[in-house]
């Protein structure tokens, strides 16, 4: 899956400045088998960090107000966004007919035994399905993958080959993470998915980059 962003301005300006994690990293020739993910959370973080989308740079969201652990690497896929075409995939499965796309990037979740100490960094992932999480209306798709070459995970293709306690424990953090003191949140996860429907939502998620940022991919190949 070509790059042209990254063809040849991209790959110029990143001798001198770091690429943008979001628009200037390139998801990988073999996506969406094999992915270039940037993870901004690692399992021993009790602070929430995000890249902001204007600077690039990894940003404190919050701090985590209850003993969550995150239990996978957590980041997103570079050059996707959850829009038009995720949420069209979300209304089809569900029925439910407000769905919109939650307008971030595509979240992903890495399967890994190595303890990574800091996030902030590029990983090899394979992707082997899916959480459809609805955020009040909002499509927020989490997928699952395994780091390439993992001891323990790395040989795993599909969710249903991936022990049971380990789905849970990663649907149990992102069905509570956000809780806060009296209120009530408005989220579910409705399917699990298998790994060839985490495709169909990475390439869509990807459609729905190319389609918002087309301007963007012009004005550079003009520079």
């Amino acid at each position: 899956m070509a790059n042209r962003i990254m063809d040849p301005i991209g790959r110029l300006m990143g001798l001198r400045y770091k690429s943008h994690p979001w628009h200037g990293i390139d998801i990988g020739k073999q996506a969406p088998e094999l992915l270039t993910c940037f993870v901004e959370m690692v399992t021993t973080d009790t602070v929430k960090y995000e890249v902001d989308k204007i600077s690039g740079y990894l940003k404190i969201d919050r701090p985590q107000k209850y003993s969550n652990v995150l239990p996978a690497l957590y980041g997103f896929i570079p050059q996707t966004l959850c829009h038009k075409r995720v949420a069209e995939l979300a209304i089809e499965k569900t029925g439910q007919k407000d769905i919109v796309g939650d307008y971030d990037p595509l979240d992903i979740c890495i399967l890994t035994e190595k303890s990574i100490s800091h996030g902030d960094i590029l990983v090899e992932a394979i992707p082997i399905g899916g959480f459809r999480l609805i955020d009040r209306n909002q499509a927020d798709d989490k997928i699952i993958a395994v780091l390439k070459d993992d001891a323990v995970y790395g040989d795993i293709r599909d969710i249903s080959e991936c022990p049971m306690p380990v789905i849970e424990r990663l649907k149990h953090y992102f069905l509570t993470y956000k809780d806060l003191p009296n209120t009530k949140l408005d989220v579910e996860i409705t399917h699990t998915y298998d790994a060839d429907e985490a495709k169909d939502v990475i390439l869509r998620s990807v459609e729905d980059y190319q389609m918002k940022f087309e301007n963007l991919d012009n004005m550079l190949s003009e520079v």
